[in-house]
């Protein structure tokens, strides 16, 4: 027992709730980033009428943002590694919002090069939000016992429906009314005004000012990994090859980066397509398109919360780690599959009512940052969630692209649904026959 948690059970003190504040900062931020993800989707249809773009052109212009969202992947987690979750996290906010600002720019030059400038800087966008949701897993490693790490992950996983039900009529209204530009504008002002208050918000367990030592115990002994990022702790890992193979060739581990990949496509449908989907697929006018795809992303969010609390729950009853992890997952997943219906009815509120369930389903699902959370190498937390982060994030490259060649081919978004539809069933699979049961991996020299 260290001499922090020895203190905490002599002194009988009232533990602090500290780490939902840290909870409530990561899901603040995590919003502002998917925000500034899903910002083309919603000023699509007007980028794309300004600028000329065809289906394809957008397909990609989509997928600029994974392409180096998987490229930084790895070396961000090296980085969370090797000089923490605050540092680097705090520069990523910073460094995306610049990014999100300079978009709105770009209708200044002519559309040829519109093209290729908006592509870049999208690209850019990806590579310095890389560090974002790896630097969340080990965060809520650090601060959450096993027993709450469901919760806690599956709330800041929420932010990606959160964002859109927030932030859709808002950007959907800025576009209608003063025109695509300012939805960038008014995105990247946001995280730049966060990012100046970030070196107050964030810091490790033992570091935070307001945190007392029986909160410290309480999670420690719950197996938060508190020293991860402290001064003075143990120096990383110097991470080899032979480091990279185990974990890519890990069973487990290899089922949830499997299992990521699938779930991310949907992700990357909703924040890239749905909004085009709805406005072009159904016919609804811009607006409309804002206020109707809030109620899917609030499903969303209300499936996500309630993955976290289900997980939880049955950890309490003493259900085993696998089983508590796998089943909110596996029928999320199974929901989520019924977006495929959407192709068979005519009716805008059928059209509503099953993409809500389908992002119910979705949320439901997101128990993937704990599953890595539980499973991965100590001293490779970043690393781990590196790795998960980048294969799950192909799916950004994939999706956008053969969504684009599908439209133009077809001429209709059935094909799409299809697609994303069958990512499901890959995401049940890896879970179920891959996987095998979830536990600790401990890492070979």
């Amino acid at each position: 027992m260290s001499a922090i948690t020895q203190t905490a059970v002599s002194d009988g003190a009232k533990a602090t709730h500290v780490r939902y504040g840290i909870l409530a900062i990561l899901v603040l931020v995590s919003t502002i980033n998917y925000a500034d993800r899903a910002t083309l989707s919603i000023a699509g249809t007007a980028v794309q009428r300004d600028l000329g773009f065809d289906s394809i052109g957008m397909g990609y212009l989509f997928s600029a943002f994974a392409w180096a969202y998987v490229i930084g992947q790895i070396p961000s987690g090296w980085l969370l590694d090797r000089y923490g979750s605050k540092v680097i996290y705090g520069m990523s906010l910073i460094l995306w919002s610049i990014c999100t600002l300079l978009q709105g720019a770009v209708g200044l030059a002519h559309p040829a090069t519109a093209f290729f400038l908006l592509f870049s800087v999208r690209f850019l966008l990806g590579l310095v939000e890389s560090p974002a949701f790896p630097a969340n897993g080990r965060i809520v490693a650090a601060w959450f016992p096993t027993a709450e790490r469901g919760t806690a992950t599956a709330i800041f996983n929420t932010a990606q429906y959160f964002s859109l039900a927030i932030f859709s009529p808002i950007m959907a209204w800025l576009t209608a009314y003063y025109g695509w530009e300012y939805v960038f504008l008014f995105m990247g002002s946001i995280g730049i005004v966060i990012g100046v208050f970030w070196p107050k918000l964030i810091y490790s367990p033992k570091s935070h000012p307001r945190v007392n030592a029986a909160e410290i115990a309480y999670v420690e002994k719950g197996g938060a990994l508190v020293d991860m990022d402290r001064k003075g702790s143990a120096p990383p890992v110097k991470v080899r090859w032979s480091h990279v193979k185990q974990l890519l060739s890990h069973r487990l581990l290899l089922a949830a980066y499997i299992s990521q990949y699938a779930n991310t496509s949907l992700t990357y449908f909703f924040t890239t397509w749905f909004p085009v989907y709805l406005a072009q697929g159904r016919g609804m006018p811009i607006m409309k398109v804002g206020l109707v795809a809030t109620l899917p992303a609030i499903c969303g969010f209300l499936g996500g919360i309630c993955c976290g609390l289900l997980s939880d729950a049955l950890l309490r009853r003493g259900v085993s780690l696998s089983v508590a992890r796998k089943t909110p997952f596996v029928i999320g997943m199974s929901l989520a599959s019924s977006l495929v219906l959407c192709n068979f009815v005519d009716t805008e509120w059928m059209v509503i009512a099953i993409m809500a369930l389908a992002f119910y389903g979705k949320g439901l699902a997101a128990i993937g940052w704990a599953v890595i959370s539980d499973a991965c190498p100590k001293e490779l937390t970043g690393l781990t969630g590196g790795m998960f982060n980048a294969i799950g994030s192909i799916a950004g490259i994939v999706m956008p692209i053969a969504a684009g060649y599908i439209i133009a081919a077809t001429g209709s978004f059935e094909g799409v649904l299809i697609f994303v539809a069958a990512h499901t069933v890959l995401a049940v699979f890896a879970y179920v026959v891959l996987m095998g049961p979830i536990h600790r991996i401990t890492l070979r020299a």
